[in-house]
């Protein structure tokens, strides 16, 4: 359940546009004319509250919707919100800027740091981090990043394991999409390190105003180590061009939108499929008149060439008899068809079998349920029969109050106030690459509540508590059956709210799960910090460790109203032997008084929580 006077151009800029068109075969005697991308359209119009929401659909992500309303309306200036410009007479004086970036650490026994070294004060979140498999000093990260306009995309990097950071825009934004445009928006950054050290970083690009939409990658060799990304059409002038992109979907029907991408390589030297990069997406697809999502399946795609070629996408989310309503909102699909998804999150293990695990809404109650399929070692993962399940993980909460009234929660979201941040109880899965006990990681409401209901039946303030919490669940049968939840969140006597967890294990076992925090005497003001709960014994119990220096201030309309109410889908941790890598959405200001979100890091040595157990 989801509640989703003209100049003439210059002469230059015509003879460019004339040859690219040329060149690429695009173009035509008639006039390009935009058509609105249905699925974003229904999706701006649910978080205006235009429309009402409907139980099982499921929504797009936070930064694609947006980007979309920034579009329209310009940041800060929403309909029916009550605005106030955060201005520079806001700020401290003496504020330096530096032009070479504008790093900064918040010092204590996990120092945080400064991600992106951009001098604004534009929005960056929504973040994802990987660590190179032969270089635990080399990192790269990636989010959503403001600082050129409404949402784009943003990586950066690091060789001396997160102390120094630089940072740049990738060169997303010279691809034509399928409706002749270059893209105006892009979003939901996913980076991963192949097993010879290249880098590949993609994004969703579309238009904000048109139908087409898609999703790119481009690579960064070994050689370059993330300091710039390229073409990854392999040839002898490869890192001197940006252009072709890796294409994994381009679409320009109006009822299509993909969204969500999340990637991975498998890393493993000893792998039959080493080296290849795959990308799984939900594929939404509109009613005619954009009223309602006939459904979101779960799409996948691979590159076995370094992503210069990306196979077409199938779907993969299959059908169950743990599935219902497949065909609620168009006949023709199968009722048991399990294509109310979003959130995929793929995991390679180290024989080659690819693990997707997925959230779905295919039930017949509130309560939705976290899902797994996966494509064994020696099957062709390009056609959708030789997935295998899918396979219930464990039921979704995903019961928390929806927006009013929430300041900064739109319409069709779900939050925990005093918060306006979207809570999505989207997971993240990993594998043990010692034993292959697989893992997955969510958030949900179990233990909150209760709450108040509309005449709908939808839950809404005011509610008991917003006791959100942080469970893990294992498989030690490759996927088949699952243990019961289990809390990872050290949940305090209050009942505060935990949300937005991500994990990753280590080479030795180790489960490291991060996530939002407001146990720390910020249940009341919203305020929150970052936990990471490790386990040295298959994650049946957690040492709890407070990462942030100090708690993370509230974004408020009051505050700042451009950044108001928003964090992004999901944070992002990595892991190795020498420890766990985690990056974040961070609302303190570097400079001034002015909450502002940046994204920040912390290495957590893998030495703090001592040996694995045995038993």
């Amino acid at each position: 359940m989801r509640r989703m006077r003209l100049q003439r151009i210059g002469v230059g800029v015509l003879a460019l546009v004339l040859v690219m068109g040329i060149m690429s075969g695009t173009m035509t005697s008639q006039p390009i004319v935009p058509r609105t991308n249905l699925a974003l359209e229904h999706a701006i119009r649910l978080a205006l509250g235009q429309m009402a929401p409907k139980p099982h659909e499921q929504r797009l992500s936070s930064g694609v919707v947006q980007a979309g309303l920034h579009a329209r309306f310009g940041e800060g200036a929403l309909p029916g919100a009550v605005r106030r410009a955060a201005t520079h007479s806001n700020l401290s004086s003496g504020i330096v800027i530096h032009t070479l970036g504008c790093p900064n650490v918040f010092t204590g026994r996990f120092n945080n740091i400064r991600v992106n070294q951009e001098c604004s004060f534009r929005r960056q979140a929504e973040e994802q981090i990987a660590v190179d498999p032969s270089d635990p000093t080399h990192l790269i990260a990636g989010q959503n990043d403001n600082r050129i306009g409404y949402n784009k995309c943003g990586i950066d990097y690091s060789f001396d394991q997160g102390q120094h950071w630089g940072d740049q825009l990738p060169p997303f934004y010279q691809f034509i999409l399928d409706d002749g445009h270059t893209a105006d928006a892009a979003s939901d950054p996913m980076v991963v390190f192949d097993s010879r050290s290249n880098a590949y970083f993609g994004c969703v690009v579309f238009d904000v105003v048109a139908a087409a939409n898609g999703i790119v990658i481009a690579k960064s060799n070994a050689a370059f180590g993330g300091a710039f990304f390229h073409t990854p059409a392999p040839g002898p002038t490869q890192s001197l061009s940006n252009t072709p992109l890796g294409v994994v979907a381009s679409d320009n029907d109006p009822a299509i939108f993909n969204d969500k991408p999340f990637m991975t390589a498998d890393a493993h030297p000893g792998s039959p499929k080493r080296d290849n990069v795959y990308v799984t997406w939900t594929r939404f697809r509109s009613s005619p008149d954009g009223s309602v999502t006939f459904e979101s399946p779960i799409y996948f795609a691979q590159s076995t060439n370094g992503g210069a070629t990306f196979s077409p996408g199938v779907e993969i989310s299959g059908t169950s008899d743990a599935c219902v309503l497949g065909n609620l909102f168009d006949p023709a699909e199968a009722a048991n068809e399990c294509n109310f998804d979003q959130g995929s999150w793929p995991v390679a293990g180290p024989d080659g079998t690819l693990y997707v695990f997925f959230n779905n809404n295919n039930t017949a109650t509130a309560v939705a349920q976290q899902m797994m399929v996966k494509c064994p070692r020696t099957a062709d993962c390009t056609t959708s029969a030789n997935w295998v399940g899918p396979f219930k993980i464990a039921d979704d909460f995903d019961t928390q109050p929806f927006s009013a009234p929430i300041a900064g929660c739109s319409a069709d979201r779900q939050c925990l106030p005093p918060n306006g941040y979207r809570v999505d109880d989207y997971g993240a899965g990993a594998i043990d690459p010692i034993g292959g006990r697989l893992y997955f990681s969510w958030s949900d409401f179990r233990n909150g509540g209760p709450c108040a209901t509309d005449g709908d039946g939808f839950p809404i303030e005011p509610c008991a508590n917003h006791n959100n919490d942080v469970f893990i669940a294992s498989s030690s049968d490759g996927g088949q059956t699952w243990s019961s939840p289990r809390l990872v969140s050290n949940d305090d006597k209050n009942g505060a709210a935990q949300w937005q967890s991500w994990m990753a294990v280590g080479p030795d076992g180790i489960v490291y799960v991060a996530y939002y925090d407001r146990q720390f005497g910020c249940e009341s003001t919203g305020c929150n910090d970052i936990t990471l709960a490790a386990s040295t014994d298959r994650g049946r119990s957690f040492r709890h460790f407070r990462l942030t220096t100090a708690s993370m201030p509230n974004l408020l309309d009051a505050n700042n109203p451009m950044e108001s109410g928003f964090l992004g889908d999901h944070m992002g941790v990595a892991a190795n032997a020498s420890g766990a890598y985690v990056v974040w959405a961070d609302t303190r200001s570097r400079a001034g008084m002015v909450p502002e979100e940046d994204i920040y890091y912390v290495f957590f040595p893998r030495s703090t929580v001592g040996k694995p157990r045995d038993d």
